[in-house]
């Protein structure tokens, strides 16, 4: 038996008073550890139900799509910051998780999504961009064929987010400023105490001053210990990998991010990550629950998504490497919460609407600031938590963006 001095133990694991706790450690919450620990160091717990990097969220996979182009001014100018934000992670991590391809965003005749909105969205925030008209969309990207009743807004720097990298960065660095990140430890329950929460999970009990909830499609498990239910839907939505028989073309350097601005919605991405072009549909998946999602492919969403690409991006319909899941949780107006909780001054919220990565870091930042100082300078007065829609009790559903 080797002596008691020399078995290894780590010493943040005993510990088990924190000034901060964040639930959730995907795209949002491992956001938010690192952020807190760049300033309050080892006062920080992270706590993952499941596994670090793990595929049941909604942050897993190679990319996101990251722009400016929104359909609100306030979205415009946290998208600003939020390039800020990334930046700060790669100069402290080393590590390149923001890919500048250009985004194009295309809209048909009479299209579901008012392009004009975005268009207005970005001269209120003084961001540049160009107008395309069909002919011009073809010449500088042939691999698309559309009819020349489609226009394009293509804005420079749109391109991509490494999700998958970018997450491991975060909590990467947020355990070299001193949090303590713990994988394995779902949640059993969350108590307000006089002075903040004790929250056992993975075995354990915990103290913490500040709560931070973003755990995605489970957020109205956690809130229902505090007596709050949202009105959230959850889909299982899917991208699929195409093996395009010439993948040169489809390069980050030669092909940009785009969105589909009509009803279906679809969106993609050039090669990265893996050998096949990134293409899917926005809200295109059943309504499930966290517990009843399969990772079984959404047959009839695949056939939808590869007679899209076959039409219009004949060049990238080769055969399907592989389709992957992934989990959105919405609120009804599909704008993000991301507030105090009402009537839990000491507990700070974030629900991303199945748009957030792009946002990831910036929110990270946000919720940060709001647990530590009580305010952000950020205007998230739209993603409030008492907007009335939130308490309805059957409220109108508009997931279009």
């Amino acid at each position: 038996m080797r002596p008691l001095c020399q078995i290894p133990y780590n010493l943040s694991m005993l510990k088990k008073e924190f000034q901060y706790i964040v639930l959730g450690l995907g795209g949002l919450g491992s956001a938010a550890a690192y952020w807190l620990a760049r300033r309050a160091g080892s006062a920080v717990l992270g706590l993952e139900q499941f596994e670090l990097g793990h595929d049941r969220g909604s942050s897993h996979d190679h990319s996101r799509i990251i722009r400016l182009s929104y359909h609100k001014p306030n979205y415009v100018q946290l998208a600003k910051r939020a390039y800020s934000a990334w930046a700060q992670l790669e100069a402290d991590s080393g590590e390149t998780v923001i890919i500048k391809t250009g985004g194009l965003d295309l809209a048909p005749v009479n299209s579901a999504i008012p392009i004009l909105d975005y268009t207005n969205s970005l001269t209120a925030a003084r961001v540049p961009f160009e107008f395309l008209d069909a002919p011009e969309v073809r010449r500088r990207y042939p691999q698309w064929r559309i009819e020349d009743d489609v226009m394009a807004l293509y804005q420079p720097d749109g391109g991509i987010a490494a999700a998958e990298r970018a997450t491991a960065a975060h909590q990467r660095m947020a355990r070299v400023h001193g949090a303590t990140l713990r994988a394995g430890a779902p949640v059993h329950s969350v108590r307000p105490l006089a002075a903040g929460y004790e929250v056992q999970a993975g075995g354990e009990t915990y103290h913490c001053e500040r709560l931070v909830v973003a755990n995605g499609a489970w957020t109205n498990h956690t809130l229902a210990h505090l007596g709050i239910k949202l009105p959230l839907t959850v889909t299982q939505e899917q991208v699929n990998y195409f093996a395009a028989p010439d993948a040169a073309e489809f390069a980050p350097e030669r092909f940009p991010v785009w969105i589909w601005m009509d009803e279906p919605s679809y969106y993609g991405f050039p090669v990265f990550g893996t050998a096949g072009v990134k293409v899917a549909q926005d809200c295109g998946g059943a309504e499930v629950t966290a517990e009843t999602r399969t990772f079984d492919r959404d047959e009839a969403a695949y056939e939808r998504v590869s007679a899209f690409t076959k039409r219009y991006l004949p060049g990238a319909h080769g055969p399907l490497l592989y389709s992957k899941s992934c989990l959105y949780c919405m609120p009804p107006d599909r704008d993000f919460i991301v507030d105090f909780v009402p009537g839990h001054e000491r507990c700070t919220i974030a629900v991303g609407a199945g748009h957030a990565f792009k946002f990831a870091s910036v929110l990270g930042q946000v919720l940060s600031e709001l647990a530590i100082d009580g305010s952000t300078p950020s205007d998230i007065a739209g993603f409030s938590m008492q907007r009335p829609i939130l308490w309805m009790d059957n409220p109108p559903r508009s997931f279009m963006l």
